[in-house]
């Protein structure tokens, strides 16, 4: 959590992993104990972000307005309790960039949840709850907006979350 921390704070390529050691407190030969090199630790914090998103495929059964608003709930709430969660959507946006390690780069560009949020708000349309339009374009547009409050979460930590409705609205008739 204190690479993940100073990644976003300082960016990857600036983060030493001498800071990360003096940050844990760790000498920088014990850090190299468990990652062989600041690429691997990112690469499994990537990973790790990756497992989060997983949570966009669900909602089988459940309308689509309900699912989407229930996550978004549950993700400004663990969010404002855990910061954790806002670095994390920093880094995975951070790691999709040109200049990160390519390997680490392409493990970010996999993740599904626009894809999976675009399969939601077709289903959303179908049943009447969610605006005309191209569902991928849609789930772009909530997810972005999503990312910003995460960003604005990171450099404000006393920053309130917003009403999951707001991002609601992106979708709704």
């Amino acid at each position: 959590m204190t690479a993940l921390q100073l990644f976003v704070e300082k960016g990857y390529h600036e983060t030493k992993v001498s800071d990360i050691a003096a940050a844990v407190p760790m000498s920088t030969g014990l850090m190299f104990h468990y990652f062989k090199s600041k690429e691997e630790l990112l690469a499994a914090l990537v990973t790790m972000g990756m497992e989060y998103t997983k949570a966009t495929a669900g909602g089988e059964g459940i309308p689509a307005d309900i699912f989407l608003k229930g996550m978004l709930d549950e993700l400004f709430k663990y969010a404002k309790l855990q910061p954790f969660v806002s670095n994390m959507f920093v880094l995975m946006a951070q790691a999709r960039r040109a200049g990160m390690p390519e390997h680490i780069r392409k493990l970010a560009m996999s993740v599904e949840a626009v894809d999976n949020t675009a399969k939601a708000i077709k289903k959303g349309q179908k049943e009447g709850v969610f605006r005309e339009g191209n569902p991928k374009l849609l789930a772009l547009c909530f997810w972005s907006a999503f990312q910003g409050i995460m960003e604005e979460m990171t450099i404000d930590k006393s920053l309130e979350t917003p009403d999951s409705e707001w991002l609601m609205g992106i979708l709704r008739k």
